[in-house]
């Protein structure tokens, strides 16, 4: 199984990025999706998530109406569209996928982890 995330980079704040995450060798579709993120010192921190549909979303209060999760089943990837960024929103960003998972997102309760792909939001 393979998560690979992409589209980081260094934004000003106020700015977009949008992460992509490509799966492979798992039935994707049958898969709820994460984003997790991690800043220097401190713990991975659940972001946003998706069931295996798309059809029903969760976010992290802090992002809440900036950020947006999305997923395509046919081209086995989910995406994060993140606007309106913030210096506090610098970090690694990581996909992960949750055979089995509810409405609480944990980072123990992920199946597998992509590799992470780094965002820095200058002030």
């Amino acid at each position: 199984v393979q998560l690979q995330a992409s589209g980081g980079g260094l934004v000003q704040a106020g700015g977009s990025l949008r992460l992509s995450c490509a799966a492979s060798g798992l039935a994707f579709s049958s898969y709820g999706m994460g984003w997790f993120r991690q800043a220097p010192g401190k713990e991975r921190e659940f972001v946003a998530a998706l069931n295996w549909a798309g059809r029903i979303t969760w976010y992290a209060d802090s992002v809440k109406g900036r950020f947006t999760i999305f997923r395509d089943n046919v081209k086995n990837t989910v995406y994060l569209q993140m606007n309106s960024l913030k210096p506090e929103d610098t970090a690694v960003y990581y996909c992960a996928a949750a055979k089995n998972y509810g409405s609480n997102w944990s980072s123990t309760g992920m199946d597998y982890w992509g590799k992470g792909t780094q965002v820095t939001v200058s002030s």
